[in-house]
């Protein structure tokens, strides 16, 4: 049945409108963006369907185009829109980041880091550079690969810190293994950063391992920063 049959309580735009995003299911808040379905399903049957296929949200938004193609009815169009959707709502955790909300919102920092690493294939090593008022200067993939103490070098870090005239940092680095917990390697290479930043006055504010869509683990939380 289309959706424009549903009874109006039911249907995903005007439930939005009259309860609020919040109370939509997210293959509700999917089919919304999709706004049309194939034959014999809706866009909610075909967001039911997607969402089953990649396993989550953030899978589904990680996807390649190939990947999300092999889908009856999405072609590039719908995929250029998923896109879309994702890069807006870093961009808008980024702007939170850049008014200073780095410490009083550290959820921002772990919104953005998930949407930004969660879902990568790969190792990567990011530097969040922030002022002398914790607002994000420039954010920086630094690394990729098996990351260990001889292929993260400090000296670039800190070479990049000074030439962003940074006061602070926060570390960030993803586990494409789906596990948060942070190694001894991690933990060494931490401690190495942040004694060779503090030799030019930059403090290690937080070093985050993000890990697919769970909430980013904070060595400082963990008190081992």
């Amino acid at each position: 049945m289309s959706i424009h049959n549903w009874p109006a309580a039911e249907r995903p735009r005007e439930k939005l409108l009259a309860r609020g995003a919040g109370a939509l299911s997210d293959a509700e808040l999917l089919a919304i963006l999709l706004r049309v379905g194939v034959r014999g399903k809706s866009a909610v049957d075909l967001a039911r369907e997607l969402l089953a296929g990649f396993g989550s949200l953030s899978r589904l938004f990680a996807a390649t185009a190939k990947d999300v193609a092999r889908h009856a009815g999405m072609g590039q169009a719908k995929y250029v829109q998923l896109q879309a959707i994702l890069e807006l709502a870093r961009r808008t955790l980024k702007e939170e980041l850049s008014t200073g909300v780095s410490l009083s919102s550290p959820g921002a920092v772990r919104d953005y880091l998930r949407l930004t690493l969660g879902e990568l294939p790969h190792e990567v090593f990011a530097v969040l550079f922030l002022d002398a008022q914790n607002r994000l200067i420039h954010y920086e993939e630094l690394f990729r690969g098996s990351l260990t103490q001889t292929s993260v070098y400090p000296r670039e870090v800190v070479k990049q810190a000074l030439a962003r005239n940074a006061a602070a940092v926060i570390l960030a680095h993803n586990h494409p293994s789906g596990v948060a917990e942070p190694s001894r390697a991690d933990e060494l290479l931490t401690k190495s950063l942040k004694q060779a930043l503090s030799l030019v006055d930059v403090k290690v504010l937080d070093h985050f391992v993000v890990a697919g869509g769970a909430p980013p683990l904070s060595f400082a939380e963990r008190g081992i920063l």
